[in-house]
């Protein structure tokens, strides 16, 4: 898979050649140089920078002391690698591109998780994520220290609101879901409001999401359920409002900006 989406970029990039290297340089040209952490952050992708150079040209030779989740401090020189000029800047964009992003995600992350972390509650990604690189944003946001919720619509029952729409009503969704899943499958039913929580409780979820709700609705959701079900809040939040929401007593928070609105990390490769 790594193989295939690292071709897929490196021919974005560089399918018809690359004008302006190709008419300067010849492959009998060399040069080091070294990828510089231009902002604190938390590394991640270090070793897929690795695949992407040898990937371009295996004679490349590719030198770090450091690995995904290192807590790297401005100014750092992260990685050094030396070869064919031409083999370097092909592989330049591309590397910098997956690193950026994913040790951006892993940054933020790890900042936002230090929040929960006070609280005792659990901050955990979402799907929205960029297509066909959940895997790599996902493995970003673990690096950080956060978790992942759904790696796709196969991993876990989420009934949300268009499936109770569809199905009529929560009650009748759980049931359909409880009719065709084994017994190891835990439930998770997306609510908006009292009413919702209390009929996902009567039809016994494993999990409640508290969809859009405020810290101060949630706060009475959490004491209303007094742990019969885990609570999940989503929806809304963001890093200015995460401690509010951290601080209502919900077991689990779900956070689509730590992958849909991330902030690359600011990494240069230099020669």
């Amino acid at each position: 898979m790594i193989d295939k989406i690292v071709a897929l970029a490196l021919e974005e990039d560089t399918a018809l050649g690359d004008i302006t290297s190709d008419n300067i340089f010849t492959l009998k040209d060399k040069s080091s140089a070294r990828l510089v952490a231009k902002q604190n952050l938390i590394l991640c992708g270090i070793n897929l920078a690795k695949e992407i150079f040898e990937y371009v040209d295996r004679n490349l030779v590719f030198k770090t002391k450091f690995n995904d989740g290192d807590k790297i401090k401005k100014g750092t020189v992260i990685a050094t690698v030396s070869g064919a000029t031409l083999s370097i800047l092909k592989a330049e964009r591309t590397v910098l591109n997956f690193m950026q992003r994913m040790s951006g995600i892993a940054t933020q992350a790890n900042e936002l998780n230090k929040i929960c972390k006070k609280y005792g509650v659990m901050l955990v990604d979402t799907r929205k994520t960029l297509p066909a690189l959940r895997k790599f944003d996902k493995y970003a946001v673990k690096t950080g220290g956060a978790k992942n919720h759904r790696m796709s619509l196969s991993d876990a029952v989420l009934i949300k609101d268009n499936h109770i729409a569809a199905a009529g009503s929560i009650t009748k969704a759980v049931q359909k879901i409880r009719q065709n899943i084994g017994h190891t499958n835990k439930i998770e039913v997306e609510t908006k409001n009292l009413a919702e929580v209390k009929e996902a409780l009567k039809a016994q979820a494993d999990i409640i999401m508290l969809d859009n709700m405020t810290p101060k609705e949630i706060e009475k959701m959490v004491a209303f359920v007094e742990g019969r079900a885990i609570l999940e809040a989503s929806g809304g939040i963001n890093p200015n409002n995460l401690e509010e929401y951290a601080k209502t007593g919900v077991d689990v928070i779900s956070m689509g900006c730590l992958t849909h609105s991330v902030k690359s990390a600011d990494i240069s490769l230099l020669i």
